[in-house]
């Protein structure tokens, strides 16, 4: 690699990613999570929990998770995505197995990297999972949600312990989540209660999840947690939802696609960036209503070294359901003397 390409990726990455066996050789991995421990708190037996210990690639090369192993049953962790290219996210998914363990619980993960050099990094988890109350199901479950749609999800809660326990309310994370619990029957030392949880406006589009918050008379643990997932459709998702320009010279043309998808018919207004740098090309489909466009973007590198970031706006003709703005990065190396 030529002096100047390796000076901009430098200048790309911040720091230099040693070689392994240096005492710092692990901190370049550690470096890619937004966090490395989690407390899942008071949950209930058999209820779905989980967590997800978010990474991005910042680096050029690409990062490859080779496996992750936890200390402890209590905790099953997976991984969301291997391979995990430059300014990609993957995640590490802690599932605290509920259904197995009751009282105090904690796991380490061991997260084990072999590309582009070997590095573990350590993941922790803790909580404290109740036996006197079970959910069924084990979670509010949405499914996929199309903007706009109500939802309507039940599920049954059963406490075994005190004859005198009460739900008193049931506290929401979000305004479009409506919830509302009814006792069923209460015997001795047994109380069941159903929960009734309802979408009225708009959540959060993509991936949701969140939790529930009941809020009981028992002064040991007066709040317990209901997890609450599903999948809110976007009107428009674009795809990549970032690019990476990659390392190029001063003058050199880099073409990308970029994939717009609509839940319904739609024309591309206008395709703009922040910089004259960018180069759009329009395409006659865009003109007419369609499902899918797509969107050919050239970066036409400048003669500054370093890194570069900008951003692309794509306009249609659905208003306020238009796409995010899509970031596009890159690294213009320093021209040859």
């Amino acid at each position: 690699m030529k002096t100047s390409r390796i000076a901009a990726i430098v200048a790309f990455v911040g720091m230099m990613v040693v070689r392994p066996g240096a005492v710092p050789a692990q901190e370049w991995a550690r470096k890619m999570f937004e966090t490395l421990e989690h407390d899942f708190g008071v949950v209930v037996r058999g209820a779905k929990t989980e967590f997800e210990f978010v990474l991005t690639n910042p680096y050029i090369e690409d990062v490859h998770i080779a496996s992750v192993r936890s200390s402890c049953g209590c905790t099953t962790p997976r991984i969301k995505k291997e391979w995990v290219k430059t300014y990609e996210k993957s995640a590490i998914v802690a599932t605290f197995n509920t259904h197995l363990f009751i009282g105090s619980k904690g796991a380490t993960l061991t997260v084990v990297f072999d590309k582009p050099f070997y590095a573990e990094v350590q993941l922790q988890v803790r909580g404290y999972i109740r036996s006197d109350v079970v959910f069924s199901p084990a979670s509010v479950e949405l499914g996929e949600v199309e903007p706009g749609t109500a939802i309507e999800r039940k599920l049954d809660i059963h406490y075994a312990g005190r004859s005198d326990w009460r739900i008193l309310e049931v506290r929401s994370p979000h305004p479009a989540l409506k919830a509302e619990v009814a006792e069923t029957s209460r015997s001795a030392g047994e109380v069941r209660y159903r929960l009734t949880v309802r979408t009225e406006g708009e959540l959060p589009t993509g991936y949701y999840q969140d939790h529930l918050i009941l809020v009981t008379n028992d002064q040991t643990n007066s709040q317990l947690p209901v997890p609450v997932e599903g999948h809110v459709r976007a009107g428009l998702t674009v795809s990549p939802p970032s690019l990476f320009l990659g390392v190029v010279e001063p003058g050199q043309k880099v073409t990308k696609k970029v994939v717009v998808r609509g839940t319904k018919p739609f024309r591309i207004l206008s395709v703009t960036s922040d910089a004259n740098s960018f180069q759009i090309t329009p395409s006659p489909e865009d003109n007419m209503p369609q499902t899918v466009h797509v969107v050919s973007i050239t970066f036409v590198a400048g003669k500054e070294p370093g890194k570069v970031t900008h951003t692309i706006r794509i306009e249609t003709d659905l208003g306020a359901e238009s796409p995010p703005s899509i970031s596009a990065y890159g690294v213009v190396a320093a021209a040859e003397k």
